[in-house]
This record gives C-alpha cells, sequence and structure tokens, in this order.
C-alpha cells in the first residue's frame, strides 16, 4: 500500500460505517416513547407530553400517544409518516388542529380524537385528494356544542369519500348541522348517544346509506313525520333510539304508527312515555288506538290567556275607579291646585324682595367706597 493509498482506506472505512448506521440512525425511537419495529408500532402514553414527539420512526403503521397533554396539532407534527395506518390521539387536551395537519398521511384508515377539548379544526386539516380515513372517532372530544360546526366544515372539506364509521358521542351536540353529513357518501356506522338532539332535519341523511344509527339517549320528545320518511329511506338501517324523553300526546301519533310499521328500530320493545304522568313507561307501541290528549299543551296556553285577560279587567277597574274618585273631588282638587299655585307664587315673591334687598345694600356699600 502506498502513502496515497491510506487516505483512501480510511474514507472507505468511514464510509462503509456510515452506510451500515446510517438505517439505525433512521429507526431510532424518540426517549419517552416505545418502539416495536417488528410490529410497526410506537406508543408514547402517558408520558406527560406537551407536543407530538420529534424524529419518529418512519416505519410506525401504528401511532399511540394517549393520556398526555398535547394542546394542539401543527402542521409538521406528523410528517415523515408515510406509513401510518392507526393514529390514536385520544386522552390528549387538544384544542386546535391546525391546516394540513393531517394532510400527509396518504395511508391512514383510523383516527382517533376522542376525549380531547376541540375548539377548532381547520377546514383543510385533512387532504381532500388523498384522504383514505375510513374510521374516525370524535366521541367526547369537542368544547362545547357549538364545537360541532367547525367540526361539519372540515368534514365537508376533507374528502371523507372513504369514511364508513363515525362516532360523536356525549359532545352535548343539539342539532346537526347541514353539512355534516353531506360529504360522506360511503358512511355505514353514524353513533350519536348521549347527546342533546332535539330534532332530525328531512335532509340530514339524504345520500346516505346507513346501516347502524345510534340516537339513545338524547332529548327527543317526538320523531317528525319528515324524519321518518327520511330514516324509512335508510333500507338497510338499525334504528336505536331507548332513553329519549317521549312525550306521549296526540304530537307522537306519527311515530307510533310508523313503530308499528318499520322494523328498522331494534330496541321499539324499549321506547316508554316519559310524559304525561298518566301514561309514564307505558311503551310506545302499546299506544295505538288510545286516545292521545292533544289539549294538554293548548290548556296551560289557555289559562295563561285567560290570566292575562283577568289582570287586564282588574287594571280596567282600578283606572275606572280612580277617574271617578277624581271626578268626585274636582272642586277640592282645583282648591288644592290654587292652593298649591299661590303658595309658590308667595315663595317666589319673598325671594325676589330679598334678591332686591341684598342688591341695594351691596349697591350702597360701592357708594360707600367711592366717596
Amino acid at each position: 500500500m502506498t502513502p496515497w493509498d491510506a487516505p483512501s482506506a480510511t474514507l472507505g472505512s468511514w464510509g462503509l460505517l456510515f452506510l451500515l448506521l446510517a438505517p439505525l440512525s433512521c429507526h431510532l425511537c424518540p426517549a419517552p416513547c416505545e418502539c416495536s419495529e417488528p410490529a410497526r408500532t410506537v406508543k408514547c402514553v402517558q408520558k406527560e407530553l406537551t407536543s407530538v414527539p420529534a424524529g419518529l420512526p418512519r416505519y410506525t403503521r401504528n401511532l399511540f400517544i394517549t393520556g398526555n397533554q398535547i394542546g394542539h396539532i401543527g402542521s409538521q407534527d406528523l410528517r415523515g409518516l408515510p406509513n401510518l395506518v392507526t393514529l390514536s390521539l385520544a386522552n390528549n387536551r387538544i384544542s386546535l388542529v391546525e391546516s394540513q395537519a393531517f394532510s400527509a398521511l396518504h395511508h391512514l384508515r383510523y383516527l382517533d380524537l376522542s376525549h380531547n377539548d376541540l375548539t377548532s379544526i381547520h377546514p383543510d386539516a385533512f387532504s381532500a385528494r388523498n384522504n383514505s380515513i375510513q374510521e374516525l372517532n370524535l366521541s367526547s372530544s369537542l368544547s362545547n356544542s357549538s364545537a360541532i360546526r367547525p367540526v361539519a366544515t372540515a368534514l365537508a372539506q376533507g374528502g371523507f369519500q372513504n369514511l364508513t364509521r363515525l362516532e360523536l358521542t356525549s359532545n352535548e351536540i343539539v342539532y346537526l348541522p347541514f353539512r355534516l353529513l353531506s360529504g360522506l357518501s360511503r358512511l355505514e356506522h353514524l353513533d350519536l348517544r348521549n347527546n342533546s338532539l332535539v330534532d332530525l332535519r328531512n335532509s340530514t341523511f339524504s345520500a346516505l346509506d346507513l346501516k347502524y344509527l345510534d340516537l339513545t339517549m338524547n332529548a327527543f320528545k317526538t320523531l317528525r313525520s319528515e324524519a321518518l320518511s327520511a330514516l324509512g329511506r335508510q333500507r338497510h338501517l338499525r334504528l336505536f333510539l331507548k332513553d329519549n324523553p317521549f312525550v306521549c300526546d296526540c304530537n307522537i301519533e306519527d311515530l307510533v304508527s310508523w313503530l308499528n310499521r318499520s322494523q328498522q328500530v331494534v330496541d321499539v320493545d324499549k321506547l316508554t312515555c316519559a310524559f304525561p304522568e298518566s301514561l309514564k313507561n307505558t311503551t310506545l307501541v302499546d299506544l295505538v288506538g288510545l286516545s292521545l290528549d292533544c289539549h294538554f299543551g293548548q290548556h296551560g296556553e289557555h289559562a295563561l290567556h285567560t290570566s292575562y285577560a283577568a289582570l287586564g279587567i282588574v287594571l280596567g277597574v282600578i283606572g275606572v275607579i280612580f277617574l271617578f274618585v277624581l271626578y268626585l273631588n274636582r272642586k277640592g282638587i282645583k282648591t288644592w291646585m290654587n292652593t298649591v299655585r299661590d303658595t309658590c307664587q308667595n315663595l317666589m315673591d319673598e325671594y325676589r324682595y330679598h334678591y332686591e334687598i341684598d342688591s341695594n345694600h351691596r349697591i350702597s356699600q360701592v357708594s360707600a367706597l367711592d366717596i
């Protein structure tokens, strides 16, 4: 070996060592996490993380960052994970999801954002062209009922054409925004348990072919005929409706009739009246043929109108009596008013007199000083 060959040999050795170590450096596991390359899984569970850890291995297919203190998901937090299929960010404190936060995850199938505190999801958080998400869990994830609006916008603009399962349980949702389900043409499973829904729009489920819909533990008093027609068009639907406060007056007759015709409601035998007291715990299907009271609500309204009329009559009588008393005492009132007028006049005259006396006194003092 010549002296000129030694540096070349040394460089060659270092280059070979670098090539051997490069794959290892790419697969390093972030310090607080647990990584398994054979299982293609990374777990960062209850590590008190405040952000998504950097340097996640590119081989990761299943990523669990749960039970931490993460407050937001940035646009660069999940870059460099081209093989990610399952992502769970449950049980954090996520309130904000930024633009393009999930857009680089072209193979993502399952996303879990449950048990967070979402107030805002950017409309462009997902890739409208390469969205492959099939299951989305947003249970107990909204900070308040109004947070459903940005979620609806993100779902409408995020290209969720492959989504088949959506979970929105326990979010205090009062109504479903118009665009919430409009772009979810393949949706089959929709879970809305334990919310505060009071009504369904006719267009809520248009263009869908649902197989599972859970509306238990909401605030439905009845379902209008338009909503029943929309549900009836879901030919393969299995519907759950128990634990709603149904009011069994004449407004529920359409629902009762539909329940006795339809085969879609799985828990039909568990649907009972909450009001009135006389029908409490009576199953809805047993109301067929009964004469349901339609004056239940009208009686209260009639009583209120009667009360207002009685109050008006009383006030009118008091006004008439007052005017009559004034008429009877018109002379005395006139004398009293004249007395008050004279008293005021005397007071003004006295005040003017004192003012003139004081003015004359000051003028005399000034004249004496001049002399």
